[in-house]
């Protein structure tokens, strides 16, 4: 599995180790059973890249916390054999993360964490516009990072279902 991280939002090292981003990636993946050879970019960006790309994709103003990009439409595998190709990329601004974060009173770290889970979601097809799909969504996205915090023997101060700004 190809999984690249980028650091592009100017902040050195980062909130969240790109190793752990990478970790964290492997995981949804493996758990959502993706081909082994599937690509995924995951960039942070800072707010003026962010705003940029959330008014040329979403029309929206300012900048917003993720966004995803998906390229094949892969979805997730089943025990059957599963496509191979590009997934996408998800972009995070980390600035818009830790400002979540303070006015959830958790870690810019679980902030970030979280908003990777919800962005690769999306990726594979998942989204949260009807009640019925937002369930799914967010149940998955608690399970895939729960799971793999307790695999690195920790736990989340965020809330594992929170929404994401549109």
């Amino acid at each position: 599995m190809s999984i690249e991280v980028l650091n592009e939002s100017g902040e050195v090292p980062g909130p969240v180790a790109e190793q752990e981003l990478h970790d964290l990636a492997r995981h949804v993946l493996d758990q959502l059973r993706v081909h082994p050879r599937a690509e995924l970019a995951i960039t942070l960006v800072d707010e003026e890249a962010m705003t940029a790309l959330h008014e040329r994709w979403m029309d929206l103003p300012g900048p917003t916390d993720v966004m995803s990009f998906p390229m094949d439409e892969l979805r997730p595998g089943s025990d059957s054999e599963t496509p191979e190709g590009v997934l996408g990329d998800v972009v995070l601004c980390p600035s818009v993360a830790r400002t979540q974060a303070r006015a959830a009173g958790h870690s810019v770290q679980d902030e970030i964490l979280l908003l990777t889970t919800h962005g690769i979601l999306h990726l594979l097809g998942f989204d949260h516009a009807e009640p019925a799909e937002e369930r799914e969504m967010f149940d998955l996205q608690r399970t895939l990072l729960l799971t793999f915090l307790s695999q690195r023997g920790r736990t989340t101060t965020a809330a594992p279902d929170a929404r994401t700004t549109p």
